[in-house]
């Protein structure tokens, strides 16, 4: 597959897939005779593989270390499964976060006709800790 074949299938640009070539994330690149990339099913392989880390949040640095590492062989292993397991840390603290900014905006979205609540009532809702019950709602609107 050329450059431009890889490039649109994965809906990464060029550029990105010269940028990971370069600083080591793919294997190199076999060339055709007039010099242009030709991806094999190994390297098309590694360019999703990078994709999908990339997606997960895991940063160049944290690829570079991984690659690094999956080169070296399986004495690495350990290490490189820790890698994962960090990032899948943080991206369960992200979801968590996600998850109650979306629940503060339902709130603020459930009680926007109430104009402007309290900013203690405000904070409760961003916790995930207010206390929408009819009893709650008759003592705030007294």
């Amino acid at each position: 597959m050329t450059i431009d074949e890889v490039s649109k299938k994965f809906n990464l640009t060029k550029d990105t897939l010269r940028y990971w070539e370069r600083i080591g994330l793919l294997p190199d690149i076999p060339r055709n005779d007039s010099g242009y990339r030709d991806y094999d099913q190994h390297a098309v392989n590694w360019v999703y593989y990078i994709m999908v880390l990339r997606k997960a949040g895991m940063a160049i640095e944290s690829l570079t270390e991984f690659v690094k590492l999956l080169r070296e062989g399986d004495q690495t292993a350990d290490a490189r499964k820790a890698l994962f397991i960090k990032q899948r840390d943080d991206l369960v603290e992200q979801r968590a976060n996600i998850d109650k900014t979306i629940r503060y905006l339902n709130f603020k979205i459930d009680h926007f006709e109430d104009h402007m609540l309290s900013y203690e009532n405000e904070k409760l809702a961003y916790e995930g800790e207010f206390d929408d019950s009819p009893a709650q709602t008759t003592q705030k609107s007294k």
